[in-house]
């Protein structure tokens, strides 16, 4: 789908990295730009195997590695001309060290209109903290995240994975994707796509915007419950498991009632108006509870199924991965690899009728691909390369 698109990928870390990735799994020729020395940050990052990053294996699918060395005048240099040569250039380094380098916008534009550039910061290209260096984590409690996660009597509960950067990443995937479209039916120029770490997960949790503005109230943590929905929690069944329900639409709270046995509920004001129903949230979350206690989680989904009842089992990752309704989507695929002979990685995720994303290779080695594209995208010979190299600029 996106062959012909060549994206030249600076960034470090998780969510700019990523943006690309998702373009890759669909054809776009992504350079992975590294500093010789260690590379991107997150080859380091988590859990390891022989001293090789996992998360960068996934993170790197795709991508061709190329060593330069931004931090010299030259390496600056062989960027720029290979910004040249791409549609989209992605980056996440602090705006005042891109424009001391000559690789922010302006300066890359200048060689290529037709570029679009994704800068991906903490807290945004402009205001008052625009400078700030920012992770996930900021984002995660800036935006409301962490305060409405979590038991009503405990503290904010921060995600155990990057979800601010997961989150910024799909904002920048498909910016990038209006960015491209607007310059190619348009005939426009390409343009700088600005985004953060903590707007698009705000965006997630608008909620609270909406209830604080026309009502005054901030809202606070509830566990597992949500005040716009009853019954919504998770339940412990008899053989120590859990499931999950949401009774969002009206109709699936009587339904609830119904299976296990309290038609009255259903019947009564307090209980099938969902209005009335969130003041008697926790009595209805008692009488859910209860019921799913005396019964196995086989049990209890058999019943939740049978009555088209908006319920799940409470996954972990072996339950994931054994799942009948994956299996059958192949959401995970196993990639050979040269470092870990292979590894099990989540598949592309959007499905199109006439095209299929595509995994073909895991993170690479670092600065495996620089020869290849010098050569191939500049036109380097041999001689010129062995050059940059003795120099230490790649």
């Amino acid at each position: 789908m996106l062959s012909g698109l060549r994206v030249l990928d600076m960034a470090s870390l998780a969510a700019a990295p990523l943006a690309a990735t998702y373009l890759g799994e669909f054809g776009a020729d992504v350079i992975k730009v590294e500093q010789p020395q260690g590379g991107d940050s997150i080859r380091g990052w988590g859990v390891q195997k022989d001293g090789v990053g996992l998360m960068w294996k996934s993170v790197g699918r795709n991508k061709r590695s190329v060593t330069v060395d931004l931090r010299k005048e030259d390496g600056q240099a062989l960027v720029r001309a290979l910004a040249k040569e791409c549609d989209v250039v992605i980056a996440n380094t602090r705006p005042h060290t891109l424009t001391k380098w000559g690789l922010d916008y302006a300066a890359l534009a200048a060689e290529n209109p037709k570029l679009v550039m994704l800068h991906v910061t903490g807290f945004g290209l402009s205001g008052p903290k625009s400078t700030r260096p920012g992770f996930g984590t900021l984002g995660e409690a800036m935006s409301g995240f962490a305060h409405t996660t979590g038991e009503a009597d405990g503290p904010p509960t921060l995600p155990a994975f990057m979800l601010a950067d997961g989150v910024a990443s799909l904002n920048a995937a498909y910016a990038i994707m209006m960015a491209l479209y607007h310059r190619d039916v348009h005939g426009s120029n390409g343009q700088l796509i600005d985004i953060n770490l903590v707007d698009p997960l705000a965006r997630l949790l608008e909620q609270s915007l909406l209830t604080y503005d026309q009502t005054g109230v901030v809202p606070e943590r509830a566990g597992n419950r949500w005040n716009i929905s009853a019954p919504r929690n998770t339940y412990k069944t008899k053989d120590d498991k859990w499931l999950a329900m949401s009774g969002s639409a009206p109709s699936i709270a009587l339904r609830v009632f119904r299976a296990i046995g309290r038609d009255d509920l259903a019947e009564h004001p307090d209980f099938s108006d969902p209005q009335r129903r969130l003041t008697r949230v926790v009595e209805v979350d008692e009488i859910v509870a209860e019921w799913v206690s005396q019964q196995t989680l086989t049990e209890a989904m058999r019943v939740f199924e049978e009555r088209e009842i908006a319920a799940a089992p409470v996954y972990d990752i072996s339950d994931l991965v054994d799942d009948e309704q994956m299996k059958a989507r192949q959401v995970f695929v196993r990639i050979d690899d040269a470092e870990l002979e292979s590894m099990l990685v989540q598949a592309p995720v959007p499905r199109f009728s006439d095209n299929a994303g595509i995994v073909d290779t895991l993170g690479p080695k670092l600065g495996e691909h620089t020869d290849e594209v010098l050569t191939e995208v500049l036109g380097f010979d041999e001689a010129r390369i062995s050059d940059l190299r003795q120099r230490q600029i790649i």
